[in-house]
């Protein structure tokens, strides 16, 4: 095998070398050792214009390689290099495709020897890096790039790059070195031989793996602590130097500045839960919320005994408790106590499963690479939690679904994993917690099932509180999709001999023959048409939404219909019911003759063998389309008079491609009755409860009236009157009056505003067709790239990832609709100014907000004071937070929606904001005042 390996890094024209891209800088480092031994550079001429893109990416111009080689005259240098050795690239598809076109071109033999990706071995390797471009592994390894996307120096990187990778191979377990060799087939590096060699040597060595590791059922993973930790619950010694006055914050604790409003919502979280009433707490920017309901839930835990859940909406969030906070309180408390994050079941790695994954041949490049990641993820996590996990590949949840804990978690085959199962690990933590990290989704979740997910709780501060009724109405409602359901079919797989039932039917064969082939051709066309069924069901619903849609003028793209299945008569929707009842005899019969397959076949198996693990998986996607069978029920043939039921499509999807779901209209009810009820103390906190300073509206919507709870308004501390201004041009256009007309000057408010802020700028959007407008018109204006423009659902990522690369560029312009209304902070210099296009009232044919404004409207109540107005005014304190985000930052808020003050209901807006500066003038004069606020001493 060689020992040499030559990292080569290319700088180009383009992307296309077939289409006549050209290199025009390479840099090539030679690794042998373990150590870089040469190194070789050289600008390349193209003999071609280098794109002006091209040029600013990487600082290459057309004087550069004016006097620069041809490739011509380095090929015989880069092939000296190559001859016996490994090629590497980090992306080596991109680079040697390159190298082999410029040689052909040159009259030379293209390469064809061994390659590593270091990309696809960072993936596997580091599987919890935060990204695989060059860039982030430099900075996430603290490794020096100077000059990103010069090819000597990428070179550079990519080769030391490439000596930690060799170096964390060589070190890995035996046991892993011999999975990682039978999944290296699959992979494009050539690994395979190389990895073998590094098990054999263990052999031949006795090379003892790290203390860290030990061999569980085949596979090695991170050991687990064999000391026992004490939870004991402990009495409060020296608590006086933390607490003051039984679980107030003391005034001389905190690290930053003493907060008389965080000691004034600390002691009222303190006596809610003391005296077991709920309350409701707004609490502005600035307040230290977060801290102020932290000590006293971990003074009443560890007083009492009783554990506290900490519910928040965002991941961000979460992270922001256990990573800050917590940390905080443990280093500063004199008293140990112990916080558990717990997730739903999914969110955790299932050895079992992926042990059984692993032992079956592979079906695609994804699975390959994602067992690979696993096998070193396991050596590494404490926790199993797919946050953890950067898994590769678009259907990465796909992926996951194989290897997650499901309900078989509970089943005979998982029980030989409990002891290593991160799920059971993670519910016996959060049983001994004194604080219990979860979020609504689960909460509400635990709320629904009869076998509770949570342990007992009686005490509950649920943050970011004003999505509450939303998670709750979505987790008490139900909904199915096409795709759900072809994943669930596909895994039993009667069709398919990868699936579970085929590979479970050639293992009775091979040892009872019981079941007869008759019997196995029955069940095989069964559900050949039980498969048709379902298909032609969601079929006939698409097509039902597209005609219901036409009728109505939906707008193209996603087509939404709202329908109620007991008052539906018309001939279509009498052919869906049939359907729906010919489904359901159809399963009957296949569910009695697999129950009866399963029940038969649990007496043959092995224990804890990969054939009990599949048969107990196959019985959990049977109990999966059972589920889905009710919802179908529930969806399609029954109705309920609190409930709102609606279909959506892709207009442009597939011709089964259907999404149902069905949400209670009102939860307060629901919410009366199964939570607050049942809780002691309930603390219900956000930025956003109030409006007109009154809790009436949450009070109300959220089924509080007869609990009387506690109620507390806390503005923020910032100085919003010298921090910030409320800008308004006065002469904008009104959408009603044309949507272009609008979009135009919106685009050149944006595009002028950003000069003055010099980017910084945020831009909050009600609908995504109006910021992809808005986007490529400001993308005409801008061709000179003045402004780094990013723009959600535009530009590729998630909500954190364009956050991220907003605040790595100096001039960013972000236009982001949906989510970027709450949830995000960018502190400081990095955000200016905030523009919000228009006030945002929620969309009118949003089916739950028609459903809502139908029921106020038999109350004989206004929709709009009742629904349409106060959902608006509380996105728009959220909104409106994005800006100030600590006691320095400084900034405007400019509103192009002129309704804000032209209109009668504009007060509520306004009376929603702290006390600030606002301005009302001409466009032009609104971009002078933006001027002076920002420049003037």
């Amino acid at each position: 095998m060689p020992r040499k390996f030559v990292v080569i890094d290319t700088e180009t024209t383009g992307n296309a070398p077939k289409k006549g891209d050209r290199i025009i800088q390479i840099g090539v480092s030679v690794v042998e050792g373990n150590r870089v031994t040469e190194t070789f550079s050289s600008f390349v001429n193209p003999f071609k214009h280098i794109p002006v893109f091209i040029q600013q990416l990487t600082g290459i111009d057309d004087e550069d390689v004016a006097d620069a080689p041809s490739f011509t005259e380095i090929a015989p240098k880069i092939l000296d290099l190559l001859e016996d050795a490994y090629f590497v690239a980090h992306n080596v598809p991109f680079d040697l495709n390159f190298i082999n076109q410029e040689l052909q071109d040159a009259g030379f033999s293209p390469f064809v020897g061994k390659v590593i990706d270091t990309v696809e071995c960072a993936r596997i390797l580091y599987p919890s890096a935060p990204g695989y471009q060059l860039s982030q592994l430099a900075e996430w390894l603290e490794i020096t790039h100077v000059r990103p996307h010069q090819a000597d120096s990428d070179a550079i990187v990519t080769a030391s790059l490439l000596i930690m990778l060799l170096n964390k191979l060589e070190n890995l377990p035996q046991r892993t070195l011999k999975w990682l060799g039978s999944l290296a087939s699959g992979l494009e590096s050539d690994i395979e031989q190389w990895i073998k060699e590094r098990k054999n040597e263990k052999i031949r060595w006795s090379v003892e793996d790290e203390d860290f590791v030990e061999e569980f059922k085949g596979i090695a993973l991170k050991k687990t602590s064999t000391t026992e930790t004490s939870y004991k619950k402990e009495n409060l010694e020296g608590e006086s130097s933390f607490f003051s006055q039984n679980g107030r914050l003391a005034s001389n604790w905190n690290q930053y500045e003493h907060r008389p409003a965080q000691e004034q919502m600390s002691t009222e979280v303190k006596e809610a839960f003391e005296n077991r009433h709920h309350a409701l707490i707004e609490a502005g920017t600035g307040i230290g919320k977060t801290i102020a309901y932290l000590v006293p839930a971990l003074y009443y835990s560890k007083k009492t005994g009783r554990n506290v859940v900490i519910s928040t909406h965002t991941i961000t969030l979460q992270e922001q408790l256990m990573q800050k906070e917590i940390p905080l309180l443990q280093a500063t408390v004199p008293f140990s106590f112990h916080t558990v994050l717990l997730k739903g079941k999914s969110h955790y790695l299932c050895l079992r499963k992926f042990k059984q994954l692993l032992t079956t041949a592979p079906s695609t490049y994804e699975e390959v690479l994602g067992l690979s990641q696993i096998l070193i993820w396991i050596l590494e996590t404490d926790t199993g939690d797919v946050e953890e996990i950067n898994i590769a590949g678009g259907s990465a949840s796909t992926f996951w679904e194989k290897v997650c804990t499901d309900d078989s978690v509970f089943s005979k085959a998982s029980q030989p994993w409990t002891s290593r199962n991160f799920y059971e690990r993670a519910k016996e933590k959060a049983n001994k917690a004194d604080l219990l990290i979860t979020n609504h989704a689960l909460l509400f979740a635990d709320i629904k099932k009869e076998d509770r997910l949570l342990p007992p709780y009686k005490h509950v501060v649920v943050d970011e509180a004003h999505h509450l009724d939303e998670l709750a109405s979505k987790n008490l409602g139900d909904q199915i999709n096409y795709f759900y359901l072809n994943q669930v079919l596909h895994r039993i797989g009667v069709l398919d001999k990868t699936g579970l039932f085929q590979q479970l039917f050639v293992y009775e064969q091979s040892i009872d023959y019981f079941f007869s082939s008759a019997w196995y051709q029955r069940r095989e066309d069964y559900f050949t048409l039980l498969k048709y069924e379902m298909d032609e069901l969601f079929r006939m619903l698409h097509q039902f939404c597209r005609n219901q849609s036409i009728q109505k003028r939906t707008d193209v793209g996603k087509l939404s219909i709202r329908y109620n299945p007991g008052r539906e008569d018309s001939p279509e929707w009498r052919a869906i019911k049939d359907s729906v009842k010919r489904i359901l005899v159809l399963f009957e019969e296949e569910e009695t003759a697999w129950l009866s397959f399963y029940d038969h076949l649990s007496h043959l198996v092995r224990p804890a063998s990969n054939e009990e693990g599949m048969l107990y998986d196959f019985k959990t996607a049977v109990e999966q389309i059972e589920g889905i069978c009710e919802s179908l029920v529930s969806l399609l043939l029954e109705e309920d008079d609190n409930f709102v039921y609606w279909m959506e499509v892709d207009n442009k999807g597939a011709a089964n491609a259907t999404y149902l779901y069905t949400r209670p209209v009102d939860v307060s009810d629901l919410l009366a009755d199964r939570f607050f009820a049942e809780k002691d103390s309930i603390i219900l906190t956000s930025a956003a409860l109030t409006i007109k300073d009154s809790f009436s509206y949450v009070i109300q919507k959220w089924g509080l009236a007869d609990f009387g709870p506690s109620k507390l308004q806390l503005t923020s501390t910032y100085s919003f009157d010298k921090q910030a201004k409320l800008l308004v041009p006065e002469d904008m256009a009104l959408i009603k009056d044309g949507e272009k007309d609008f979009i135009m000057e919106t685009a050149e408010f944006i595009y002028h505003a950003a000069s003055i802020t010099e980017g910084k700028m945020l831009v909050l959007f009600t609908s995504f067709d109006m910021l992809r407008k808005t986007y490529h018109q400001l993308k005409k204006w801008d061709e000179e790239s003045d402004f780094a423009l990013i723009a959600q659902g535009v530009k590729s990522g998630s909500r954190s990832k364009l956050m991220k690369t907003f605040k790595q560029h100096e001039q960013a312009i972000l236009l982001g609709t949906n989510a970027f209304w709450e949830g995000i902070d960018i502190p400081g210099e990095d955000l200016s100014c905030l523009v919000i296009v228009r006030l945002p009232f929620p969309p009118p044919d949003e089916p739950q907000t028609q459903a809502r404004i139908e029921q106020v409207k038999k109350e004989g109540k206004s929709a709009f004071s009742h629904v349409t107005l106060p959902q608006a005014v509380l996105r728009f304190k959220q909104g409106f937070g994005r800006l100030i985000r600590h006691k320095n930052d400084k900034g405007v808020v400019v509103v192009l929606d002129r309704r804000i003050l032209q209109s009668n209901y504009g007060s509520d807006f306004i009376q929603s904001l702290p006390q600030l500066p606002i301005v009302q003038k001409p466009s032009d004069d609104i971009l002078n005042e933006m001027a002076t606020f920002f420049y003037e001493k």
